[in-house]
Order: structure tokens, then sequence, then C-alpha cells
């Protein structure tokens, strides 16, 4: 009998709920960029990321490949961005990094649809986050500290309900019951599977 593999979803959640927090708490103003946020974004929410979606993958799990592998490759592609003008490539003008986050909050936007049949922190995730990429992209765009600062606090809330769910996650299954509620969703049956099941 082959031994069932963990649920990797927890460690991907906690990489990008703590990696987030962190990089909006610069955005907040409270801190600079510095090694910390960097190293953040590289190995646990960048690399991190990208090992839970290959985890996933091999679980036969389609949205949580497509999440954390994305999100990971979204984290180091942000590092990159911020390190290589540093390396002597031109940096992108703040309207080409309005697109960049403005087609994330595209793909999460759909993402967002995708996690409307699961747990309700899920959906909340997956919605706080579709906001919190286009306040970036209009930050960007406009220029404006308010909605950047809009988008900080926003993004502080989006990260620390991603490790709300992660714990809930883990000490819900060591319990064995619901110590921390995350809205489970009730799968209805449908109506022919029933009638099939009566008829059998």
């Amino acid at each position: 009998m082959s031994t069932p593999l963990a649920n990797p979803a927890p460690l991907g959640l906690m990489g990008f709920g703590m990696t987030t927090i962190l990089l909006n708490i610069h955005n907040a103003g409270f801190f600079p960029i510095d090694a910390m946020i960097l190293a953040m974004g590289i190995f646990y929410g960048g690399l991190g990321q990208v090992i839970v979606g290959i985890m996933c993958f091999m679980r036969g799990d389609t949205f949580g490949t497509t999440a954390f592998t994305s999100y990971g490759l979204f984290w180091l592609t942000l590092v990159g961005l911020i390190l290589m003008p540093n390396a002597g490539v031109a940096a992108s003008p703040a309207s080409f990094m309005g697109w960049y986050l403005a087609l994330w909050g595209v793909f999460t936007g759909f993402m967002f649809i995708g996690s409307l049949r699961y747990a309700r922190i899920k959906q909340f995730i997956f919605g706080s986050l579709t906001v919190l990429f286009f306040l970036l992209a209009a930050r960007d765009f406009t220029g404006s500290e308010l909605i950047g600062t809009i988008a900080a606090w926003e993004g502080i809330i989006c990260g620390a309900s991603a490790i709300y769910f992660a714990m809930a996650q883990v000490i819900n299954g060591e319990y064995g019951r619901t110590v921390l509620p995350i809205g489970e969703r009730k799968v209805k049956t449908p109506v022919v599977a029933v009638s099939e099941a009566k008829a059998a």
C-alpha cells in the first residue's frame, strides 16, 4: 500500500501569506526594501510555492498546481525586476509595472472564479488578492500615494487571511475537527446522481 501524500497547501499558503504581509508593510511605508524581503521573495514566497505547486501536481490538483506555481514564479520575477537594474538592465517604467500587475490581476480574477466552489476563506484570499493587484496597478498608472497606501493595508489583510487558512488546515487536520472555521461549503449532490443511487 502506498503512503498517502501530505497536504502541501498550508506550506504554500504560509509562503504566500508571510511574504505578502512583509512586502505590504514596506508598501505602507514602515521600512524600505531590504535583504529580508528579497530573501523571503526568493525562497519562501518564490521557490517554496513552486515546490508546493509540484507537490499539488503529484496529487492531481490542477487548481493548486496553477495557483502555487504561478504565484511562486510571480515572487521570483518581482525580485528579478527589483535586482536586475543593479546589473545594468534598464528598470521598467511605472506604467510598464502597472501592466505587469494588471495582468496578474486578470489571472487572479479567473482563479477567484475557480475558488467559488471551495471554502469561503479561500474565496476571500483570491478575491482580496485580485483587488490588491488592481490597486497596485492603479497606483503605478496614476502615481497616487493614497492608492498605494490603501493597497498596502489591503495586502496585509490578504496575507493574513492566507496564514489563517494555512493554520486552520494544519490545526483542524491534527485535531480531526473544526477548531478554526474556514466557511466550508456543502457540496450538493446532483439530482440525477441521487436518482441513480436510489434506483441502484
